[in-house]
């Protein structure tokens, strides 16, 4: 394949085993948990070194990240891929959820839905994901999310329906 650009481009990234991290967050409670990968207590998950993801802020029930998107983001057309968007959402609303969650419980994802505003670009001000709890249920637990820019321009928002599952 042929380069039309004539340079070529590497990112190179190290992340810590995730299943160990959650062992060690499994001790505290979701909002401690959290706090401690923004801190830098625990490491953050391979997911956000991949795509270069951040915790800004974290509340009772909320969550906020931020993404500067960058080159590598990109799709074929060169606007930055809606999978970002689409992980930054499901990543604030999900955590969001964690922070309500006692030691041990965790939740996963069973539905995301993601509506797209408008594109993105590479080198765009950092953007900000902001997660929030909508409904707390038994074990079933829902939150929105929004992507924003400068001004709070809305790129992206969505929401997730989450199961909690709880320590044995």
């Amino acid at each position: 394949m042929n380069d039309i650009s004539g340079i070529h481009r590497t990112r190179t990234i190290q992340w810590d085993d995730p299943l160990a991290t959650a062992g060690r967050g499994a001790q505290l409670s979701g909002i401690d948990y959290m706090r401690a990968v923004a801190a830098g207590d625990l490491p953050p998950p391979p997911i956000a070194k991949l795509l270069d993801m951040t915790i800004d802020s974290i509340e009772p029930g909320r969550v906020v990240f931020a993404c500067r998107p960058q080159e590598f983001h990109c799709n074929p057309m060169g606007v930055v891929h809606g999978g970002l968007a689409a992980t930054l959402i499901d990543s604030a609303a999900g955590c969001a959820v964690q922070t309500l969650l006692d030691p041990g419980a965790f939740m996963s994802t069973i539905d995301l839905d993601v509506t797209f505003v408008k594109p993105v670009m590479p080198g765009h001000e950092p953007l900000l994901c902001t997660g929030e709890v909508i409904h707390q249920g038994g074990s079933i637990l829902t939150a929105s999310a929004k992507l924003t820019g400068a001004g709070d321009a809305l790129f992206a928002y969505g929401h997730i329906t989450s199961k909690v599952r709880r320590a044995a």
